[in-house]
């Protein structure tokens, strides 16, 4: 997915805010569903959502207003309720990684507990 780095994105001295690098990630990952037939309405119709359990991040280099990044989601590990994905940032114009990143979601159901990820719905996330 690109992502154009716009003003509201930096911090005073024109550097992205580092909490921004979330965003980017959330929106990585909706990318990585949508290509897959999947979205948050899809799970949120069966009765159940995925939140953010875990996220290790390492910023690696700054990116700045007027950048182009690259974010990326890939599926690492599928457990009974639990997605890992490696994601990482890159600047599209010289390839340099910007920020790497390990996000574990768990899939709850209406009353917040940890539920079982549906069969069908597995086979579609290891496309």
């Amino acid at each position: 997915m690109e992502k154009r780095i716009y003003y509201h994105d930096t911090d005073a001295g024109g550097i992205v805010y580092y909490g921004q690098y979330l965003c980017y990630l959330e929106e990585a990952r909706t990318e990585f569903l949508e290509k897959r037939g999947l979205s948050v309405e899809t799970f949120q119709k069966r009765g159940f959502v995925y939140v953010v359990r875990q996220c290790n991040i390492s910023y690696r280099s700054p990116a700045r207003y007027g950048d182009t990044l690259l974010c990326d989601a890939k599926l690492k590990k599928m457990g009974a309720s639990q997605l890992v994905f490696d994601q990482t940032v890159h600047d599209k114009k010289d390839g340099r990684l910007i920020v790497e990143a390990e996000v574990s979601l768990v899939c709850l159901n209406k009353e917040f507990k940890p539920t079982p990820i549906p069969d069908d719905l597995k086979e579609k996330l290891s496309r």
